[in-house]
């Protein structure tokens, strides 16, 4: 049976790893911008490409998606041992608010609108740098009251 501190550390990860999963988004969504002033279906392609990544992160986890992969096996062994941590539910919730901003832009873009897609994509472009460059994680600050409204429980912060 798992001790207490192992089950908290399992349901928890490294502050470093979805902010650095933030830089990689932003990078990303940055790129589709640029790619819709010239081609929507280029955009749209990326920017799916993006929403595959949100759902692998809101349903796996941080951990097993695939920027936090790339975190775990490049980046994270030349960082001193973690002193932070944050849960890893509100991460996932956060990953599906990119998600429906994502499948909003690649619809968007794929139709040919390419302002809906701009939009829509401006909007996960703003909450994935906000929480790149500030550790500001607006789908975290959300998941409380989202929790909250389906009758569930949140997290305790630890």
């Amino acid at each position: 049976m798992a001790s207490p501190t192992s089950t908290l550390t399992a349901q928890q990860v490294d502050i470093r790893g979805p902010r650095f999963a933030a830089w990689v988004t932003t990078a990303v969504l940055v790129v589709v911008l640029a790619l819709s002033t010239g081609s929507t279906l280029a955009a749209g392609l990326l920017l799916a490409a993006q929403a595959v990544v949100f759902a692998i992160g809101a349903v796996a986890g941080p951990r097993r998606s695939p920027y936090g992969r790339l975190f775990a096996a490049f980046v994270a062994p030349r960082l001193s041992p973690t002193v932070e941590r944050e849960p890893v539910a509100p991460l996932r919730f956060a990953q599906g608010v990119g998600l429906a901003f994502a499948a909003v832009g690649t619809v968007a873009f794929l139709l040919g609108a390419g302002v809906v897609g701009g939009i829509a994509t401006g909007f996960a472009l703003f909450a994935a740098l906000l929480n790149a460059a500030f550790g500001i994680c607006l789908g975290c600050q959300i998941y409380p009251l989202a929790a909250r409204l389906r009758g569930g429980t949140t997290p305790s912060a630890a």
